[in-house]
């Protein structure tokens, strides 16, 4: 139907509105796309149907004025969506603790930061953007990629760090002494007696692995600068969620309306929580639960997902779940988690296994993601399928490694 119409444009920036009128002639069509908007409008009560269209940095909201087609009245809006975050402002967050404290604006916000490191990555060698700060890393579990991922993102940006691993050797914590008053040694040419407290007059930023669950939020109590967890025991590792959910979108193009199968240590693999948690999020997700009995998903995430709406589903069989799934997660089965109960951990070990004949069902599209490091849990002639993602996933933690490091510092 053409018409001449006059269109009134909004602009909303959490709560402020702009208007101005546009007239032109279009012949209009009254779309229904059932979506949301993070943010509140006090729309006409004319306001009818509606055609959503998403862009990479806004979200227009356009109906013709008010027009007459089968009974059907519909007025015009254009709603513009413009970042909450704007350069110069402060990170909403003060330490990186768990994959609770983001929301979608923050996520889709932080990949966006993300996006610009890797351009810095690849482009802009000798970045000096954190020229002056000073990183802690306190791994009181052994580590080599996640470390190296922190540091190597903290240097990128002209960062500096000062680094320890196997901090639980090397310190009072293996005396048995509690992490708030425990005495760390650090390796910089002299030992020397450190407690979070005192690490923080040494440095702008503290990344801290821990075998114990809860000690990263016990540690940010403690000290005044940021804390980032790189992993809790059994707990959370945020920064591998955020790194995997980017991934995801990366590789499959969008979060929404996924179907993720998360397979093998379920019930001690903090990134499979974390993610779940993330997951969340999203709209229309559902999540597969494969592992063995031993170490099956624990019922407060199952709770969670539950109470966020979001459908899930136990099963023990991989073929089925993979032929399904946008995303096939493996974990490894970690030997560590089991203590003495050997005979638990090669129960489980080796039950699950993606091989070339779980590619041969899974969908073109898909792929196959794992945290790292692996034992034979993803046969090594998997890894030349352009579905593996995990190295690609790696390379990724980089650059929200890098982006978080930044927000954290300077701010947005």
């Amino acid at each position: 139907m053409a018409s001449s119409s006059s269109i009134s444009t909004c602009s909303l920036n959490r709560g402020s509105v702009a208007r101005k009128a546009i007239n032109f002639n279009k012949e209009f069509n009254c779309n229904v796309l059932l979506n949301r908007l993070s943010v509140n409008a006090k729309l006409s009560a004319d306001l009818t149907y509606s055609r959503l269209l998403t862009r990479e940095k806004s979200l227009k909201w356009e109906q013709s004025q008010r027009l007459s087609r089968n009974g059907i009245r519909c007025c015009a809006l254009e709603v513009e969506y413009r970042p909450a975050f704007t350069m110069g402002m402060k990170f909403q967050l003060d330490d990186v603790i768990e994959a609770q404290q983001f929301d979608r604006d923050t996520l889709s916000a932080i990949f966006e930061v993300a996006r610009e490191m890797e351009n810095i990555e690849k482009k802009s060698p000798g970045s000096q953007i954190l020229k002056g700060y000073l990183m802690a890393t306190l791994f009181y579990e052994p580590s080599t990629r996640t470390r190296l991922s922190f540091e190597s993102a903290m240097k990128r940006l002209g960062g500096e760090v000062l680094t320890t691993e196997n901090a639980r050797e090397f310190s009072s914590a293996a005396k048995g002494e509690t992490l708030e008053g425990n005495f760390l040694y650090l390796l910089v040419k002299v030992l020397r007696n450190d407690t979070i407290r005192t690490v923080e007059g040494y440095s702008d930023i503290i990344v801290m692995r821990h075998f114990e669950s809860g000690a990263a939020r016990r540690a940010a109590a403690t000290a005044g600068i940021p804390i980032i967890n790189a992993g809790d025991g059994p707990g959370q590792h945020p920064t591998q969620a955020l790194l995997d959910v980017y991934t995801i979108e990366r590789e499959i193009g969008k979060l929404d309306g996924i179907r993720v199968g998360l397979v093998g240590d379920l019930a001690y693999g903090r990134t499979v929580r974390s993610l779940a948690y993330l997951l969340a999020k999203y709209q229309d997700v559902k999540i597969y639960f494969v592992s063995p009995e031993v170490v099956k998903m624990k019922d407060d995430i199952k709770d969670y997902l539950t109470s966020r709406g979001v459908e899930w589903e136990e099963s023990a069989d991989l073929m089925e779940v993979a032929s399904k799934c946008d995303v096939v997660y493996q974990t490894r089965i970690q030997r560590e988690r089991f203590g003495e109960r050997i005979d638990l951990y090669e129960e489980a070990r080796g039950k699950y296994i993606v091989d070339k004949d779980v590619l041969k069902v899974m969908q073109k599209h898909a792929v196959v993601m794992h945290p790292l490091p692996r034992l034979d849990e993803i046969t090594v002639d998997v890894d030349s399928d352009p579905r593996a993602a995990y190295f690609r996933q790696a390379k990724n933690g980089l650059y929200i490694r890098m982006a978080l490091l930044k927000l954290l510092l300077i701010g947005w």
